[in-house]
């Protein structure tokens, strides 16, 4: 058991050590993006499936309510907590078209997509970017592995990927990313922490 912790550890270590030189110019980039979008009266739409559903919420909670500074919210909307819109679209439509259905009722101009897929191959939020896409939205992908079909996708402007083939690692460091976007945006915008 204890090694099993230790490796674990040991391993989450050796990927953050990696991403210290991967990550800081796409986290700049989204972190932009997200506060023009948010500056000029847009929203974040965000999604993804089972832990990228949770991180999406979590990230909206954190725009919306605060985040480590008290500030006006920001606006943000996870698109996987409300159950009678996603269950009657995969009723009537698909679960492929959950996400997507939303992006076109919601999203607007200006507005940005937060697309969330460990594996970059969950139809319903590549369905999604499609839909942003078509709506003129900005789109920022936070995938893992080689990123998948969602991190070629050509309605990604923004692609932030964890080059790693396990999936707790990458969702490790999906919300390492999440937090870190959420502290730009509050620099950029309010001065950081007060």
């Amino acid at each position: 058991m204890q090694t099993l912790i230790r490796e674990a550890l040991e391993e989450g270590v050796r990927l953050r050590r990696q991403c210290l030189d991967l990550l800081p110019e796409t986290l700049m980039r989204g972190s932009q993006a997200m506060t023009h979008c948010l500056q000029n009266g847009g929203k974040i739409l965000a999604c993804g499936n089972g832990g990228s559903a949770a991180d999406a919420q979590h990230f909206a909670g954190e725009l919306v309510n605060r985040f480590e500074i008290n500030r006006p919210g920001l606006a943000a909307i996870a698109l996987t907590h409300d159950a009678s819109v996603i269950t009657s679209i995969a009723n009537d439509f698909s679960f492929d078209d959950v996400y997507a259905r939303q992006v076109e009722a919601l999203g607007r101009p200006g507005d940005m997509l937060l697309a969330i897929s460990t594996s970059g191959g969950s139809v319903n939020v590549i369905n999604a970017v499609s839909a942003a896409e078509r709506l003129g939205m900005t789109t920022l992908a936070l995938t893992g592995r080689d990123g998948g079909e969602l991190g070629r996708h050509k309605g990604v402007g923004i692609h932030i990927n964890i080059p790693h083939p396990s999936t707790p690692r990458i969702q490790e460091m999906h919300i390492t990313c999440l937090h870190l976007l959420c502290s730009l945006v509050d620099q950029s915008m309010f001065g950081g922490k007060t």
